[in-house]
């Protein structure tokens, strides 16, 4: 994860300030990436504790194709009681949503939705993650294995519009590798998630199809650090990395049948959790 605090550094030297929609306020940059070569092990971040059990939960929700927040609850916590909260539970919360919530834990149409449940102009819908692993068995050379949450007629049906917005997938040789587009990107608290999480749906993709993996590239519009983050982002730098851990999917059949306990992160030694306020 060098890169990433690489990334760090330079986004604080040398990011302009910006006003942003919070009104927190960040210091961004535009157009960065972060490669990782997922043969060399799983790219979770040890400077800080990974919260795990919520990449797990919000992938296999997504997957579900689900955008019911209480229904992260009960895959995450085995239960919707309403005191067990998600990183969603504030989006689903918020008071600019709230006149548009249909049910208790209404997120809309957001990136579950879209990916198994894309509306067509005649209404039908389209289920692009099934498209896409029959795409990757059936034309694996071909250049439109791509998965979209980013729906300009449906973002006013969504709680938060999407941040990592598109994912395409490329095969050669047996070995699946994955660019992600992040038009948004919250480099402390978001982006060591949305690696985790795009390096876990690409295993769980190649183990469905039978490959191997290989690379995963994001790529970022806006990347930025929240202005009260800056003061633990710097407590991150001064910390040394650990080696990276492994992933252990033997018990995974398939993205389909997937299930929080199969999906295990083996060998994770890391740094104590590093507490910041997510802006809304």
């Amino acid at each position: 994860m060098q890169n990433y605090n690489e990334l760090c550094k330079k986004i604080i030297l040398t990011g302009p300030q910006n006003i942003d929609r919070t009104g927190v306020g960040t210091v961004s940059l535009f157009g960065e990436q972060l490669r990782f070569n997922l043969q060399e092990g799983f790219p979770a971040i040890t400077t800080k504790k990974l919260a795990w059990k919520s990449v797990v939960s919000e992938l296999l929700w997504f997957i579900e194709g689900s955008g019911d927040e209480r229904r992260l609850a009960e895959i995450q916590y085995g239960t919707r009681d309403d005191a067990k909260k998600t990183i969603w539970t504030a989006n689903a919360r918020a008071s600019y949503w709230l006149p548009k919530s249909r049910y208790t834990g209404d997120l809309g149409r957001v990136y579950g939705v879209q990916w198994r449940h894309w509306r067509t102009p005649d209404g039908t819908e389209v289920d692009q993650l099934r498209e896409l692993i029959d795409g990757l068995k059936n034309d694996p050379t071909g250049r439109r294995h791509i998965l979209t949450a980013w729906n300009p007629g449906e973002l006013n049906d969504m709680a938060l519009p999407p941040c990592h917005m598109f994912a395409q997938f490329y095969i050669r040789n047996n070995i699946l590798s994955c660019q992600m587009y992040q038009r948004s990107a919250d480099l402390f608290l978001g982006v060591p998630f949305n690696i985790a999480s795009y390096a876990l749906l690409t295993h769980l993709v190649a183990k469905t199809i039978g490959a191997k993996v290989g690379e995963l590239i994001l790529t970022f519009g806006d990347v930025h650090i929240y202005n009260n983050h800056i003061e633990q982002v710097l407590e991150l730098l001064e910390r040394e990395p650990y080696p990276q851990p492994y992933l252990d999917l033997s018990d995974v059949k398939d993205v389909w049948s997937a299930q929080l306990e199969d999906i295990r992160l083996m060998n994770y030694t890391h740094h104590a959790a590093i507490v910041a306020e997510m802006a809304v």
